[in-house]
């Protein structure tokens, strides 16, 4: 579990570098096109993958395959979510919108999933637990 820890942390970090790049951007252009896209990847992406990331280091759940499915769609979904939300939100290619609205509720659904999973892990026993 260890590896979960360490995999969430890393992405984790990833989000936060790209969430305090959008701040500057935001704050030097004088523009808040990105406000919604950058919350998210703070909340969602920063934030919550660094608390699951704590909860692996802290716990370790007996329940292997949903602690994969939860770390996994957590990854995916924060991906998903907050890329469906720039290409959504801001345009910034010629894409279909419905393309952009799937993209943008497979990555919200995934994530919602993911929360899901950790929920249903919290309530059941760990290995460190008899």
């Amino acid at each position: 579990m260890n590896t979960y820890s360490k995999t969430l942390l890393r992405f984790s970090a990833l989000f936060a570098l790209v969430g305090a790049f959008l701040g500057s951007h935001m704050a030097g252009a004088g523009s808040l096109a990105f406000k919604t896209v950058h919350a998210h990847i703070l909340v969602v992406g920063w934030l919550t993958l660094f608390a699951w990331a704590v909860y692996y280091k802290i716990f370790t759940p007996a329940n292997k395959v949903l602690a994969a499915f939860h770390v996994w769609t957590a990854i995916i979904g924060s991906v998903g979510l907050t890329v469906g939300m720039w290409l959504y939100y801001l345009r910034p290619f010629d894409l279909a919108d419905g393309l952009v609205t799937v993209f943008f509720i497979v990555g919200g659904s995934i994530l919602l999933l993911s929360f899901l999973f950790f929920a249903v892990l919290t309530f059941m026993k760990t290995e460190d637990e008899k």
